[in-house]
């Protein structure tokens, strides 16, 4: 594993994610399920109940491509990777609304912005030689 970054870069963010998402219930006592705005984790990091299974099963995901092998990996790096970098761009129009379903707010979307950089940065520079799909 430690030979690929992209597995490595997968265990390590989908242990954070899953701690995260385990962390966020501790803080959103209270909050409903789909609220706009939730608890702070850290005290800086909105969350309500939804956003954290979202970092659960992201989370899930990161680690059991991680620990699977380097296509898995570097695939599950780029999805969510990509994910991220949408989420954290249409985040910004997201505040305030009623479509803020994962209570999210700026420091959330810089933090997913962060990820997805990292995240797509590792699926597409490293591990080259393994294709992504399967070849016909």
């Amino acid at each position: 594993m430690t030979s690929s970054p992209n597995r490595l870069v997968a265990v390590i963010f989908g242990a954070v994610y899953i701690l995260v998402g385990l962390l966020g219930f501790a803080v959103t006592g209270g909050v409903d399920f789909i609220a706009t705005d939730g608890g702070l984790l850290l005290g800086i990091f909105m969350v309500n109940p939804l956003h954290n299974v979202a970092h659960l099963l992201i989370g899930a995901a990161l680690l059991i491509g991680g620990l699977s092998n380097v296509r898995a990996a570097k695939g599950v790096n780029l999805v969510v990777g990509a994910a991220y970098l949408l989420l954290g761009i249409v985040g910004f129009f997201l505040v305030g609304s009623a479509a803020n379903i994962l209570a999210l707010n700026t420091a959330d979307h810089f933090l997913h912005l962060a990820s997805a950089i990292v995240l797509l940065g590792v699926g597409i520079a490293a591990d080259k030689q393994v294709p992504t799909r399967a070849a016909v």
